[in-house]
């Protein structure tokens, strides 16, 4: 009887047995006829074809530390239009927004802050050496095919070296053609929905050659996002309509995909996205004008080069120059100003991968980054920053046992041409994690991970204005994780289930904060947190007929998240901000023939503005509710895909951040055409 949990490959070894000995018995049987007669002697005989069919094991279920994977088809399912929308379906998993179409939205990985988080688009970073904030609003879906949220240390040691230099990482992949029928394809895509909402996009596939293809995509946003709202401040509720929330984006990207060998690959990107958006403000009593609008343009363009030298032995090269330019403007009403900042990026990267046998694989990654930053701000410093990042990570691998180690080595030197630059920064940041299987007839998996990690103050932290602070220390994190895994086929009604649980502790230390001196406030180095957290995933599959069958994720957060800087202080054991200690979520979803129903909950607790949890701090819970509708129909080699959404089904005005209320109940209808 065949084990569903077995490996593939201990499956289709045994199988192969299995038919080379039915194949003996046959021969053996074919001589024996034939000695006692000739009859079918010249004759062909064709044994029927045997299919054997495994379900293969999730990453996210075998990997040693927190690994949640959204590839294309589950997003359809969910029906999320942004990346943001789909970050929150991953657990452990913060997405602050500012509210409407245009607002800036980051991700902070179990409270550690989103500039602990890292962004990789296509296998290189996405970096902001100003903020350390990445807006991830600035990327579409039309082209992902996959999703990846890391939390500590990734079993993926064929990484760059800044792969490694993060709490978290959010991997963002983009879809590589396929050509099977045509040399061509054409995915156009149109977005309409409540307030003024139009985003047409259109993804083009070309064959260049038997080995070389061409990939182009680009799209248009523009929504005036003026939605009404309802809010209470304080005593006063306020019965408005949101202004100046206004957007308008271009997006552009082209990627070259060839193959030199059939061992040598090359990939090359070219990056464009321009947006002009009006900032909205906080809603302040009955202040509601807001006039400051945001100019953005980012351009760069990147490379990634492998040589698989043998099935032992394969190099990674990649580089990318980036440049960004941002404009703050306000105009005279509100009190006229006029910020620019230009920020530059040079970063080059390898990585050396080889397989030592019995299991045994190693790897060295080198990484190198220039960064420059230049404002029209008075007493700008022009500050720049040269990396130099080193990673040694080793791997063990057999059926039942995983383990991962790696060392990274950080140096930094900074120069400015106006006052004093932050001293030489030089840090080693070990890591490991393991993940075991004790039954080889059952899904069960344990696993735990611990990982030592920091992150660098960024040029606002150091060098704006007078609040930047030069002789500021990085930020250290550490974190350990302990957790189990399972996962089954064949479970009755389901066809398919996983679970992952994961409880873990952080603990922050030089934690970089804004504290006010005696005339102006200062960046500093004051704070501890100590996080206490658990993690729960449920991912569940049944066909009830051949005509339905049914989908359900839910996940959980606890996040304990505190204050522990100073026993005497009003702040001691508070919970910080905007952090709520439960959050979670969960998708069901219906399958059929004519039309596929998908219903999404988003949940998080109260929360508090303040790093003192008074009640006038405090933000109510909130929950999302949302409805999706879709269906795709096909003919020839045509596919139209149409789906409906109804959005925040409650019609509430939370707030994620306060004074900056969510809108309301909108909708939205998506038309997606595939050749």
């Amino acid at each position: 009887m065949k084990r569903w949990n077995e490996p593939a490959v201990i499956v289709g070894y045994r199988f192969f047995i299995a038919v080379c000995l039915c194949v003996l018995t046959g021969v053996g049987s074919v001589f024996a006829q034939q000695a006692d007669s000739d009859s079918i002697t010249g004759k062909v005989h064709q044994i029927p074809d045997v299919t054997v069919s495994v379900r293969k094991t999730p990453p996210a279920v075998k990997a040693t530390s927190p690994l949640q994977v959204m590839g294309k088809m589950e997003m359809e399912r969910l029906g999320v239009h942004e990346v943001a929308d789909a970050v929150r379906h991953f657990s452990g998993v913060t997405v602050k927004d500012y509210g409407g179409i245009g607002g800036l939205k980051t991700i902070s990985v179990r409270s550690l802050g989103s500039q602990h988080t890292g962004v990789v688009y296509d296998g290189v970073a996405v970096s902001d050496c100003q903020s350390g904030q990445v807006d991830i609003s600035r990327f579409s879906l039309d082209n992902v095919s996959q999703l990846t949220m890391t939390i500590g240390q990734s079993d993926d040691i064929y990484q760059t070296a800044r792969a490694f230099a993060s709490a978290g990482v959010l991997s963002i992949q983009t879809a590589r053609p396929d050509f099977q029928e045509t040399p061509y394809h054409v995915n156009a895509n149109l977005k309409a929905g409540s307030f003024g909402l139009v985003n047409p996009s259109i993804l083009y596939n070309q064959r260049v050659a038997d080995h070389t293809s061409l990939s182009v995509y680009g799209d248009f946003l523009r929504a005036d996002g003026n939605y009404p709202f309802k809010m209470w401040n304080g005593n006063n509720l306020i019965d408005s309509k949101r202004n100046n929330s206004d957007i308008r984006t271009y997006r552009a990207e082209a990627t070259l995909y060839t193959s030199f060998t059939s061992k040598q690959d090359l990939q090359v990107k070219a990056y464009l996205f321009d947006s002009e958006r009006g900032l909205p403000g906080g809603v302040i009593y009955d202040n509601l004008y807001a006039a400051e609008r945001l100019f953005d343009k980012n351009y760069f363009g990147q490379f990634r080069y492998e040589n698989r030298f043998s099935d032992r032995l394969k190099l990674q090269a990649l580089g990318k120059f980036n440049y960004s330019w941002n404009r703050d403007y306000n105009e005279e009403a509100s009190g006229i100003s006029d910020d620019r900042y230009r920020q530059t990026e040079t970063y080059l990267s390898a990585t050396l991968w080889g397989d030592l046998g019995k299991g045994f694989s190693l790897s060295l990654a080198q990484d190198f980054v220039y960064n420059y930053l230049h404002t029209n701000l008075e007493k700008c410093q022009f500050p720049q920053r040269y990396t130099l990042l080193t990673a040694v990570a080793a791997q063990y691998q057999r059926t039942s046992l995983t383990a991962t180690a790696s060392l990274l080595n950080t140096y930094i030197t900074e120069d400015v041409r106006i006052g004093t630059a932050a001293a030489d920064r030089k840090r080693l940041s070990p890591a490991f994690s393991v993940s075991w299987k004790p039954f080889e007839e059952i899904g069960l998996r344990f696993r735990a991970s611990y990982k030592d990690i920091f992150r660098t103050p960024t040029f606002n932290d150091l060098y704006y204005l007078i609040i930047g602070n030069s002789q500021l220390r990085p930020e250290t994190t550490k974190q350990g994780n302990v957790g189990v895994t399972w996962s089954g086929s064949r479970l009755g009604f389901l066809d398919f289930l996983s679970v992952s649980a994961d409880t873990y502790y952080n603990k922050v230390k030089d934690k970089i904060v804004a504290v006010p001196t005696m005339f102006v406030w200062k960046m500093t180095n004051v704070g501890k947190v100590e996080t206490i957290g658990l993690d729960v995933n449920l991912s569940a599959e049944a066909r009830v007929t051949d005509w339905l069958k049914c989908y359900l994720t839910t996940n959980y957060s606890f996040m304990q998240a505190e204050d522990v800087t100073d026993p005497n202080s009003k702040t001691w054991r508070n919970q910080i901000v905007y952090t709520p200690r439960h959050s979670g979520g969960g998708n069901f979803t219906l399958e059929t023939p004519w039309i596929n129903l998908s219903y999404n909950l988003t949940y998080a607790s109260e929360r508090y503005t303040l790093a003192q949890n008074l009640p006038s701090y405090r933000i109510k819970p909130y929950s999302d509710h949302g409805i999706s509708l879709s269906h795709k129909f096909s003919w020839k080699r045509h596919q139209l895909r149409v789906q409906l959404d109804a959005l925040n089904l409650s019609n509430k005005n939370y707030e994620v951040i306060r004074f900056y209320p969510m809108p309301g109940r909108n909708y939205k209808i998506s038309i997606n055409y595939y050749l």
